[in-house]
């Protein structure tokens, strides 16, 4: 199997988590993108943030590792918000309809206020 080739931060902005995602969300993603939303939820967040704007790539296993993603936030009783989109991943997003559980903010300051 492949090495990934994804980075993650976990940052907090006024109580909100921030993923911030880099290089490829692909299968070999999984224990990365696991690891930080774990992090990310701890201490009772309500939101969490998933920053693209680092992000190079993603295919439709990067996008299953998203729905695995919102079922968890969801059981969990947390908003799911995305930032950092280009124009092709958005319309990825609508596409799959993603966009209709996952709120799609232009800037990381938008989908944090919006908390």
């Amino acid at each position: 199997m492949s090495k990934a080739n994804i980075t993650t931060h976990v940052r907090r902005i006024n109580g909100v988590a921030v993923i911030d995602i880099g290089g490829e969300v692909n299968a070999q993603a999984e224990d990365a993108l696991a690891a930080a939303y774990a992090e990310a939820s701890q201490s009772g967040v309500k939101a969490v943030v998933l920053n693209f704007s680092g992000m190079e790539y993603m295919n439709s296993s990067g996008i299953g590792l998203l729905v695995t993603i919102l079922i968890r936030a969801q059981r969990a009783k947390q908003k799911l918000l995305a930032c950092g989109l280009n124009e092709h991943y958005q319309q990825i997003f609508a596409l799959t309809r993603l966009n209709e559980a996952i709120s799609i903010y232009d800037s990381e300051a938008e989908a944090v206020a919006t908390v």
